[in-house]
């Protein structure tokens, strides 16, 4: 009868329909076991059932609201354009190229404005850059290439490096790199690979199965378009899928030895924020670089992204910056707000940490042997599974 008192709240005024419809054969094939119906009939397993469901759908003797519950709904569901634009990048290029934005909107420093004492903090960021211990120093862009290699081929070994590097640290792209050497870095060899074997190679750098695609683009477009060389004006670099414009400005300078503009990644728009050096707060690397551009000497581009990517990797750290050991701590915004250089609070540990058997970690805080714990109240401090499964364990043990 159960059936029946469940009808009879969903559907108030379910007797006024075909009883028959509802009646325990159809509930009971369709939840695929067999008993008995509301008025005393033994359910059928199959084609009674069915019969009655398609009496019930095809010739409804329900109301609207209650047929919408065993019809099916067909839902459309629009996806967003993925190559819509953004500036002179597609949404899918800008996350590969490390968020870098689009240059819209921007809005120019005064003339003659530049930020006060930043070249005490420049020479201070030489200082402290000096040993050349950071990750970029020994595994960077420049540290990729076969330097024996002829010069197409080790442009187009510096252009693949910077597809790598996006959203991947120096040390994963320098052993994918070393991978890639190894196997062949050319673009006919690189056209002869699998994607799957591709990408085994550069696994597991950041977005890779996209980067499989964009590489096998990009080699196609170099082979049939350029040669088999690289672009060499920055315009044409930064139409290659996957290819943003800190890569396109890094490459221009590693490939072809033009500097056409300050290669803007992560650590550089974060660190000339936290200083001060572009006037307002930017919110993507173009209009960092944008705003630094317009005040810093030219002779000074180059050497911008080698001493900050360094120091953003050492010291000057996306979260917990070592302000204490910065030599800037005194001239840099961030570094002088004392909230800023005070050391994150931690959580307490869940449960008593002390080094030792689990026994004693789990017990010393309370001077008692793992029985005398299980047995008294302080069982209740235990409250998660691991630490009462664990206690537990010590007890058999002991």
């Amino acid at each position: 009868m159960y059936q029946e008192e469940f009808f009879k709240n969903f559907w108030p005024n379910w007797s006024n329909y075909n009883p028959y419809a509802f009646s325990g054969q159809a509930i009971g094939a369709s939840a695929g076991y067999s008993g008995w119906g509301t008025h005393g009939h033994h359910a059928h397993s199959h084609g009674g059932a069915m019969n009655d469901y398609r009496q019930m759908v095809e010739e409804p003797m329900l109301p609207s609201y209650a047929m919408s519950q065993f019809s099916r709904r067909h839902i459309s569901i629009q996806y967003e354009d993925q190559s819509r634009m953004v500036g002179q990048q597609k949404v899918e290029d800008c996350l590969l190229a490390g968020q870098e934005g689009s240059s819209d909107q921007y809005k120019p420093l005064p003339p003659g404005w530049e930020p006060p004492d930043w070249r005490e903090a420049l020479e201070n960021i030489r200082v402290m850059r000096s040993a050349r211990d950071a990750p970029v120093d020994h595994m960077g862009i420049q540290k990729c290439m076969d330097d024996d290699a002829p010069p197409e081929v080790r442009r187009f070994q510096v252009l693949i490096a910077l597809m790598l590097s996006s959203q991947t640290k120096d040390e994963v792209n320098h052993a994918a790199m070393t991978r890639l050497r190894a196997h062949g870095l050319t673009i006919d060899n690189i056209l002869a690979t699998d994607d799957e074997t591709l990408g085994q190679l550069i696994y597991p750098v950041g977005f890779w199965r996209k980067k499989v695609m964009y590489i096998k683009k990009t080699c196609k477009i170099l082979k049939n378009e350029y040669g088999g060389d690289i672009p060499s004006t920055l315009e044409e670099m930064r139409k290659l899928p996957g290819v943003g414009p800190k890569m396109s400005h890094l490459c221009m300078s590693l490939g072809w030895g033009k500097l056409s503009g300050i290669c803007v990644d992560t650590h550089v728009h974060r660190i000339t924020n936290r200083l001060g050096w572009t006037g307002e707060t930017t919110k993507n690397p173009e209009k960092t670089r944008l705003a630094l551009e317009s005040w810093l000497p030219e002779e000074l581009w180059a050497e911008t992204n080698e001493l900050l990517v360094g120091l953003g990797q050492k010291i000057c750290l996306p979260v917990s910056p070592k302000c204490s050991q910065c030599l800037n701590v005194q001239l840099c915004p961030y570094g002088k707000n004392p909230v800023n250089r005070s050391p994150r609070k931690r959580s307490p540990p869940k449960h008593p940490v002390e080094s030792g058997p689990p026994q004693q970690q789990l017990v010393s805080y309370y001077g008692m042997k793992p029985a005398q714990v299980f047995n008294s109240n302080s069982w209740s401090a235990f409250s998660s599974y691991e630490q009462r499964r664990t206690l537990t364990d010590c007890v058999v043990r002991t």
